[in-house]
């Protein structure tokens, strides 16, 4: 029971870092199509497959329940958020997660969040940005399983602060 409950409260940390002030379900469609889904708009062509970055609130949010709900059809798309850095140490893998986090209230109470695994060797926590920073982030969306649970996982090469880039 204790080791199902520590999956859970990862996967809620992790996946989600939601603080919910408002009904998060969302429902789908139903009209059988296998086209893969498609958020709003890019910036430049070729910068990403979902511009995360360009949609209000409200539709960041479902856009980001979307992706977890139908990770097979966003698998390999090229994402683009902007959010506020955090990691969290998780005890029982002994491993740190890095995530973005968004809020997608004007309130700042309600967030959703995205983990994020940086490519290359950067040692944590003197590679990383502050606690709290705003980062921008380009990268493909992957997903790995662990303690029996399936992981959406956005890779990056570098982490954008400001005007700054960290590759």
């Amino acid at each position: 029971m204790k080791k199902s409950l520590s999956v859970v409260w990862l996967l809620c940390l992790i996946f989600l870092f939601v603080t919910s002030c408002a009904n998060s379900e969302t429902s789908q469609s139903g009209n059988g199509s296998s086209e893969t889904p498609k958020s709003s708009a890019t910036t430049e062509p070729g910068d990403a497959d979902i511009d995360l970055t360009v949609l209000s609130s409200t539709m960041l949010s479902a856009e980001l329940i979307n992706i977890r709900k139908n990770l097979d059809k966003y698998l390999g798309k090229t994402v683009k958020i902007r959010g506020v850095y955090s990691a969290l140490y998780y005890e029982e893998t002994e491993k740190y997660y890095f995530s973005v986090i968004t809020y997608v209230d004007p309130a700042g109470c309600c967030s959703e969040g995205m983990e994020f695994a940086w490519n290359g060797d950067h040692v944590y926590p003197d590679d990383y940005p502050e606690e709290g920073t705003g980062i921008e982030l380009v990268g493909k969306l992957e997903s790995y399983e662990e303690l029996g649970v399936r992981y959406c996982v956005l890779a990056v090469d570098e982490i954008k602060t400001g005007n700054d880039s960290m590759s």
